[in-house]
């Protein structure tokens, strides 16, 4: 059945796989051994975690296998380059905002949940519409990057062709949420961030491993390589570029995207997104918790870059016969979502490509514990306990491990969704999909918390009402969408629909709609008169 076993993959190969789910299994088993007491500390680890380690937690969710994928995808495609990297600028202004003004608030108010600041502005109903809208988008977003996961592993268990069948992906999917729900059950949010930290230096072995052997196969010197892909050919745009200062509405990673869309996107991520923000909240103090946001950011840059190099190396490899020479593959260059786990595959020594599928099996269920952990946490704190008051410690932390169960089931379930969406969707790559879907909760979001921290204006119901309209305008702008309501509106002797956004765009008109939806009402009388305290 595992079609693999018998090719590709050697009993090595094998070996080193297994070693790295024992190394889960011990880290579990460890964890095991200091059971959580509470519901607390099962959410935030009694507030002890190093932010050393709670910054490669960060980096580890960030990262997932649609960086591990996709990001190699942007660089290996005809007309692919670096901009993607341009969109750390972004990044780092936004964590510099949570780092002084979003951590600092959360800390204040002794949340369990982020979204518990959100009921001394807008009221209980504001902070369970806020809870509510991060549950629903975390389910889109990480979802999406099941999905993304099992494309990879369906590979490895059936083959390369069989892996574009659904029921193939279906068992890949299964298969990856059974184990993440198994060790996240185990100890909490602490075996969380403690095994984001083994599975990220797992990770970076293996791309560290995977560069050096693409660079041993690629017989051209590196300055050669680093020539041809500044100048790939006549009229051929540099591979090489980093800043695109392009006003191409259509064109997704350019300064102007990453000033303002990736921006919002990324102060949305790292401030109003529990998954994100639940490891910040197990530091000891504001302090630290901003700390390891800004390292997490600063750290993300070469590990993106490394990425990114990955595909440039890829190109080369597949697609430029006049470097490679006698050494070219002699079997059809793969796609761009499956090219790094063909060459794997393919060319990768026996052990190494044990390693590099570790390290894959290491991004996928780094980000889905995470995500399961912290949807687990908002709905018991802010939905279970309101239901159910006044009950045992014990009750509570059973219950958590139930809501883990019921949400890894969930993100499975929207997974299988997602083969058929991107089936829709055929031009859209594995990166723009993932960072994509996020933007549905992210707007309505981040509009609520802006206007929460950084106002005196809203109530409980322009906070609803501006959670609906982010969600309502990204919808409105989903090609399908798009093209079904635009097309009935003229634009420059065309309709609107021949337009092409990108979608960081789409983030900020719909942040900025639902910022001014949120602001429209001043507050009311029993709603507090100021911005809530950030330090």
């Amino acid at each position: 059945m595992l079609t693999l076993a018998a090719g590709s993959f050697a009993t090595l190969d094998w070996i080193v796989v297994g070693a790295y789910m024992l190394v889960l299994l011990g880290s579990g088993v460890w964890f095991a051994r200091m059971e959580p007491k509470s519901a607390s500390e099962y959410f935030l680890a009694g507030r002890r975690m190093p932010a050393w380690a709670v910054a490669i937690s960060i980096i580890a969710s960030s990262l997932s296998v649609a960086t591990f994928i996709g990001v190699p995808e942007q660089t290996f495609k005809d007309g692919g380059n670096l901009t993607y990297l341009s969109t750390n600028i972004g990044g780092f202004l936004a964590v510099l905002v949570v780092a002084y003004v979003f951590i600092p608030a959360f800390y204040k108010q002794n949340c369990t949940t982020i979204y518990e600041v959100l009921e001394h502005r807008f009221g209980q109903t504001g902070k369970l519409a806020a809870s509510a809208t991060f549950m629903i988008g975390r389910l889109f977003a990480s979802g999406a990057r099941v999905y993304i996961a099992a494309i990879p592993l369906a590979m490895i268990m059936f083959g390369v062709e069989e892996s574009r069948e659904p029921v193939y992906l279906i068992s890949a999917i299964a298969a990856l949420s059974v184990v993440a729900v198994g060790y996240t059950l185990i100890g909490g949010i602490a075996s969380v961030i403690w095994t984001d930290v083994i599975q990220t230096v797992v990770l970076l072995t293996a791309i560290l491993a995977g560069v050096a052997l693409m660079l041993a196969k690629i017989p051209a010197p590196i300055d050669q390589i680093v020539a041809t892909l500044n100048a790939p050919g006549p009229g051929l745009p540099s591979k090489l570029t980093v800043l695109d200062f392009s006003l191409d509405p259509a064109a997704e990673f350019t300064v102007w995207t990453a000033l303002l869309g990736f921006m919002l996107l990324n102060l949305a991520a790292y401030g109003t997104d529990h998954d994100m923000v639940q490891r910040m909240l197990t530091c000891k103090n504001a302090v630290q918790g901003g700390r390891s946001a800004i390292t997490a950011i600063v750290l993300a840059v070469p590990i993106v870059a490394l990425f990114l190099i990955v595909g440039l190396l890829l190109h080369v490899f597949y697609k430029r016969p006049d470097l490679m020479m006698a050494s070219a593959p002699t079997y059809a260059p793969p796609d761009g979502q499956r090219t790094l786990l063909t060459f794997v595959l393919n060319e990768f020594p026996t052990g190494l490509a044990g390693l590099m599928v570790a390290g894959l099996f290491a991004v996928g269920l780094g980000s889905l514990n995470s995500a399961i952990n912290a949807m687990a946490a908002t709905a018991i704190k802010d939905f279970y306990m309101r239901i159910e008051p006044g009950r045992t410690d014990r009750h509570y932390l059973v219950a958590s491990r139930w809501a883990t169960l019921a949400w890894g089931v969930a993100l499975a379930g929207f997974a299988v969704l997602c083969i058929y969406w991107m089936r829709a969707h055929p031009q859209t790559t594995l990166l723009s999909f993932a960072l994509k879907v996020m933007t549905f909760a992210y707007s309505g979001l981040l509009a609520v918390f802006v206007t929460a921290l950084f106002t005196r204006r809203g109530n409980t119901q322009s906070c609803v009402a501006a959670l609906v309209t982010g969600f309502v305008v990204i919808g409105l702008m989903d090609p399908i969408v798009w093209s079904l309501w635009a097309g009935q509106i003229a634009f420059r002797g065309e309709t609107l629909a021949d337009l092409k956004i990108a979608f960081p765009w789409h983030m900020l008109l719909a942040t900025v709609l639902a910022t001014t939806v949120c602001c429209i009402p001043g507050p009311r009388p029993s709603d507090s008169q100021t911005p809530l305290p950030t330090a």
